[in-house]
């Protein structure tokens, strides 16, 4: 008898102990379905404590989300665990995440209250976006290199032919041989460009704001929408390995598609600092440049920003949609990333590169 009350005893203590010292918040709701506990990972998870949000309606959390009331008062009806993996709660625009959520029913004083379990998994999210795009990006960049050689060799033998006919015809009809030799160099050089860089980089140490400075010193002297131009620059950053320029076209190509996106007396802003424990192709690396090059424009339609980096991707009706499939070449044969965030009024490309430990 003293053994279990014993064992009873050190049950309760563990119990209570248990819900402060997990990872996964966890948060109480009563059978009005109001607040009344968070564990420690609920209120970092939350950034609010208990004590603001105790008794607060589960709406406040869960609105504008699978997670309603409907559903959590027939989960206090039937006992029957709900799991939703996809949620994304929103405080405000600064405080946002998405997270996986299981809900049950459990007593406490034998009334029925909800247990809330929550997972963050925005950063196994983007990690998993980023292993896809990045596949999809190299298998559209080889079906393209494919193809392009295919396209290579006949315009190849085909201009050959022009040329050799062209020098038993006469001055009319060379017009005619001319024209066929005039489209196959135009087919060969639009070829060249879905191709993109072939040249491996040549690897010196470099300092990163000096290819910047550079990048804005080529968009000063055509800057016809007055466009400013802001430095947000980290002197900390030490010198980088990469090849100068290399990373300078893929900043000017990205620079360049922002300028003609945004209109007249809008900015652009040239932003550096150095960012620890990134993950690039799924790889972890502890320490990188960053290099954000961001503007105030209407953004990038939704519905290209899967594929923005494909060649041939274009937002605008006159744009061929290599610059940015040739920055994204250019980066990772640096074996950095170049990612983009865009909404209305606000549009970030980001590139990371490596920094070797010094």
């Amino acid at each position: 008898m003293q053994k279990r009350q014993l064992i009873q005893e050190q049950k309760k203590i563990y119990q209570q102990a248990l819900a402060s010292q997990l990872v996964t918040a966890v948060i109480i709701l009563n059978q009005d379905l109001n607040i009344v506990y968070l564990n420690p990972s609920a209120e970092a998870l939350l950034n609010k404590s208990l004590a603001k949000l105790y008794h607060y309606p589960a709406d406040y959390i869960f609105a504008n989300t699978t997670i309603n009331n409907k559903r959590l008062k027939q989960l206090l009806a039937s006992g029957q665990e709900l799991t939703d993996s996809d949620i994304v709660i929103e405080f405000s625009e600064s405080h946002r995440f998405t997270a996986e959520v299981t809900a049950s029913s459990v007593e406490f004083d034998q009334k029925p209250h909800v247990l809330l379990e929550l997972k963050q998994i925005d950063q196994q999210k983007q990690i998993s976006l980023e292993v896809f795009q990045h596949q999809q990006w190299v298998a559209a960049r080889d079906l393209i290199k494919g193809l392009a050689h295919e396209i290579k060799n006949p315009l190849g033998g085909l201009r050959g032919a022009a040329q050799l006919l062209n020098r038993e015809l006469n001055t009319e009809q060379q017009e005619y041989t001319n024209m066929i030799i005039e489209q196959a160099d135009r087919l060969t050089n639009l070829v060249d460009r879905l191709l993109g860089p072939n040249q491996l980089p040549q690897i010196n140490q470099n300092n990163i704001h000096s290819v910047l400075e550079k990048v804005c010193q080529v968009i000063s002297f055509s800057n016809e929408k007055q466009i400013t131009l802001v430095r947000d620059y980290d002197p900390s950053i030490p010198l980088i390995e990469c090849d100068q320029e290399k990373i300078q076209q893929a900043v000017l190509n990205i620079v360049s598609n922002a300028i003609q996106a945004i209109e007249n007396d809008c900015s652009i802003t040239l932003k550096t600092r150095i960012a620890s424990n990134k993950t690039i192709n799924g790889k972890r690396v502890k320490l990188t440049a960053q290099i954000s090059i961001i503007d105030n424009g209407p953004g990038i339609p939704p519905h290209i920003q899967d594929t923005l980096f494909y060649p041939m991707v274009s937002g605008r009706s006159n744009g061929t949609g290599l610059g940015l499939s040739i920055s994204q070449t250019l980066v990772n044969q640096h074996q950095g990333k170049l990612s983009c965030h865009s909404r209305p009024g606000h549009t970030e490309f980001v590139i990371l590169l490596p920094l070797t430990q010094q």
